[in-house]
C-alpha cells in the first residue's frame, strides 16, 4: 500500500487542528486575516470626511456603510431614518483681541451653539475654571465675553471633567446674562477640536466658543495684568429646521433561536474638523470587519448579530435612542449589546454597565480573550455612547475598556485623521469585538433584562444617576420619557 506524501500528512493535520478549534477560535483567526479592513476605514476617512447628521457627508457615509455591509456578505442590509430637531453648521467665526493689544485669536465655534451677530470692543472676564466661587468673585458679568479656564488633557478623567462641567458653567453665564462663552482648549499646540453641550440635537442657549490654549493662555494673562481686556466676536453659524440621517443595520440570522439578536455597534457619524478616524471611524469599519469574519468561516451562530452604525451619536446619542425606542417591543429577545467608541488604545476588558449579576457569564465570554489581555470585566457604568439608552431598557450591555492611546490629544480634533489609526492593533480589536459578540450569540443571555425598578437601582449604585443629573438626563428617566416603562 502506498503511503500518503507528507504534503497530504500536512494538509490532514491543518484539517484536524481546523476541527480542534473551538467555533470562537476559529473566529477569532478568520478576524485576524487580511481584510478590507484598511481600504473601508480610508474610504470613509479620506474620501468622505467629516460625518456631520445633516449634510452631504453624513448621507455618503450612510451609503458607505450600506455597501460595506453588503460587500461582507450580511444577509440583510437597511437603513432606518430618523430626525434631529436643528441642523447646524458653523460660518465664520472670529474672535479677535482689540486691547489693551490687538491680536487675532485661533477659534471655533462650539456645535449646536446660537450665533452671534458681530459685536466690537466687548469686554473679557477671567471665571476660572467656572465654579460658583469663580463666578461669584468675577461680579457682574452682563453683556461680556467669560474666559473659562482648562487643564491640559491627559487621562479619561480630564476628557469626562470637561463634558461634566460644562453644563453648570452655561448655566451660571446665562444667569449673569453673559454675552458668550470663550472655553480654552485643553490641547496644547493651537489644536483646536469640536464638542456640543447640548443634550438632544436642540440648539444650545448661548454663544459659545473654543479658543486655542495658548491664545486663552495670552488673554487670561493680560487680563491678570490688570489691564482691561476688550474683544471684538462674531459667530456665524448657519441654523435650520429639523434635519433627517439614519443608522444603518446589517444582520447575520441566527441557526436555531433567530429571533433572539445581540447588537454589535460603533457610531458612524463624526464631526467635522478632522475626518472621525479615531472617533469612531476605525470602528466603524471593526463592526464592518467583525461580519465579514463570521461570515467567512461558515459557522453560523445560534442566535442573530445585528452590525449597527448609528448616526447622531455626537449630538446626544440620539440614533441608539431613536433604534431602541423604536424596537422595545423586541428588546425581551435582545441578549446584549456590544459597544466600541474609544479609538485604536489597547482593549484591557469590558464594562458592565453596573451589572455585578453578569460577572461570572461574562468571565466565560471574555475568557477567549486571554490570548489579548483583553479579560478584565468592570462594574461601572457610563453614560457617554451608545450602549446607555439599551441600559436604560434593562438590556446587558458591554462596553470596550481602552487604554487612552493617542486618542484624547486627537479626540473631536483637526488631527483625528486615518494616519493616527494603527491598523495592527485595530485589527486585533475586530478580533476581541467580534469574538465576544460571537459567543453571547452562541452562549446566550448573560443576566435578565432587567425591570424599571432594578435598573434604577442600578443607576444609583453605579453613580450613574448623577452623571444623568448633570446632563440634563434625569428628568426625562423620573417622567418615564426614556428607559423602560415598566
Amino acid at each position: 500500500m502506498r503511503k500518503p506524501s507528507l504534503a497530504c500528512l500536512a494538509a490532514f493535520t491543518l484539517v484536524l487542528a481546523a476541527y480542534a478549534q473551538s467555533p470562537v477560535d476559529q473566529v477569532i483567526a478568520e478576524a485576524l486575516k487580511p481584510s478590507a479592513l484598511e481600504t473601508n476605514l480610508q474610504v470613509l476617512t479620506d474620501q468622505v470626511g467629516g460625518r456631520v447628521p445633516g449634510t452631504p457627508a453624513m448621507q455618503k457615509a450612510v451609503e458607505w456603510g450600506v455597501a460595506a455591509f453588503k460587500a461582507a456578505g450580511a444577509d440583510s442590509v437597511h437603513t432606518e431614518d430618523f430626525s434631529i430637531q436643528s441642523s447646524w453648521t458653523e460660518g465664520a467665526t472670529d474672535l479677535d483681541i482689540v486691547a489693551p493689544e490687538g491680536f487675532r485669536t485661533r477659534v471655533v465655534s462650539i456645535a449646536w451653539a446660537p450665533a452671534l451677530l458681530s459685536h466690537q470692543r466687548v469686554p473679557v472676564v477671567d471665571v476660572g475654571y467656572g465654579t460658583v466661587e469663580d463666578f461669584r468673585k468675577a461680579g457682574n458679568v452682563a453683556g461680556t465675553i467669560l474666559l473659562v479656564h482648562s487643564d491640559e488633557m491627559k487621562v479619561w478623567d480630564d476628557l469626562f471633567a470637561e463634558y461634566f462641567r460644562a453644563p453648570g458653567i452655561i448655566d451660571r453665564a446665562v444667569a449673569g446674562k453673559a454675552l458668550a462663552i470663550a472655553f480654552q482648549s485643553t490641547r496644547p499646540h493651537d489644536l483646536l477640536y469640536r464638542h456640543t453641550n447640548s443634550g438632544e440635537g436642540e440648539i444650545d442657549r448661548i454663544p459659545m466658543v473654543l479658543v486655542a490654549r495658548e491664545d486663552a493662555a495670552r488673554m487670561a494673562r493680560l487680563i491678570a495684568s490688570g489691564q482691561k481686556l476688550l474683544a471684538d466676536i462674531a459667530i456665524h453659524n448657519h441654523i435650520g429646521g429639523p434635519i433627517q440621517t439614519a443608522n444603518v443595520i446589517a444582520e447575520l440570522r441566527g441557526s436555531e433561536k433567530p429571533d433572539e439578536f445581540v447588537v454589535l455597534g460603533a457610531h458612524l457619524d463624526s464631526w467635522d474638523l478632522g475626518t472621525g478616524a479615531l472617533d469612531n471611524g476605525c470602528n466603524s469599519a471593526l463592526v464592518v470587519d467583525a461580519l465579514r469574519a463570521i461570515k467567512a468561516t461558515g459557522i453560523r451562530p445560534k442566535r442573530s448579530i445585528r452590525f449597527i452604525l448609528f448616526s447622531g451619536e455626537e449630538q446626544g446619542l440620539i440614533g441608539s435612542r431613536r433604534y431602541a425606542e423604536a424596537h422595545r417591543k423586541e428588546l425581551d429577545n435582545a441578549v446584549g449589546v456590544v459597544i466600541i467608541d474609544s479609538g485604536i488604545g489597547r482593549v484591557t476588558g469590558f464594562s458592565l454597565g453596573g451589572r455585578k449579576d453578569m460577572v461570572e457569564a461574562s468571565n466565560a465570554l471574555v475568557a477567549p480573550l486571554k490570548q489579548f489581555n483583553a479579560t478584565t470585566l468592570t462594574t461601572d457604568a457610563q453614560s457617554g455612547t451608545d450602549h446607555l439608552d439599551f441600559l436604560f431598557e434593562g438590556v446587558p450591555t458591554f462596553v470596550a475598556n481602552q487604554e487612552e492611546g493617542n486618542y484624547l490629544l486627537n479626540y473631536h480634533a483637526m488631527s483625528d485623521t486615518f494616519d493616527k489609526v494603527d491598523l495592527k492593533q485595530l485589527k486585533i480589536h475586530v478580533a476581541e469585538l467580534t469574538a465576544l459578540s460571537f459567543g453571547l450569540a452562541e452562549a446566550g443571555r448573560p443576566g435578565p433584562r432587567l425591570s424599571r425598578p432594578q435598573i434604577e437601582k442600578t443607576l444609583h449604585e453605579s453613580g450613574l444617576d448623577e452623571q444623568m443629573k448633570s446632563f440634563g438626563m434625569w428628568d426625562d428617566w423620573v417622567k418615564g420619557k426614556r428607559g423602560r416603562s415598566e
